[in-house]
């Protein structure tokens, strides 16, 4: 677990660097040029719907493991939008609370073995 802890932090680390630089030098108009290649239909757009993808798939996993509660789905939506800068640190911190176990870390403590009561 530390060892993937710290590809987090390294990730983590590095997008937001690179966010900032990118932010810098181009500003905050990522939308019309996510969308403008989606519309051209390249392989830019390719790339940008098969991300899409994967930020509702993570969406998706964020608020069914909070219950899809108020919480869970503005954690979700949070997801969609901050892409993997909001999903390293959410890992990072649902690996501290879950102390290292990987299925509560996935899972969310409501649905480990140890919350769940046996079946008779």
């Amino acid at each position: 677990m530390k060892a993937f802890r710290i590809l987090l932090l390294a990730s983590w680390t590095f997008l937001a660097a690179y966010t900032a630089l990118v932010i810098a030098d181009h500003g905050w108009g990522l939308f019309g040029v996510f969308f403008g290649d989606m519309r051209a239909m390249g392989w830019p757009g390719q790339f940008n719907l098969d991300f899409t993808i994967l930020l509702a798939l993570s969406a998706l996993w964020v608020a069914w493991r909070h219950g899809f509660s108020g919480t869970g789905l503005l954690l979700g939506l949070t997801a969609f939008l901050g892409g993997a800068l909001f999903l390293t640190a959410y890992l990072f911190v649902a690996s501290v609370a879950a102390k290292g176990d990987a299925k509560e870390m996935l899972l969310g403590a409501e649905r480990t073995p140890a919350a769940v009561p046996p079946r008779s």
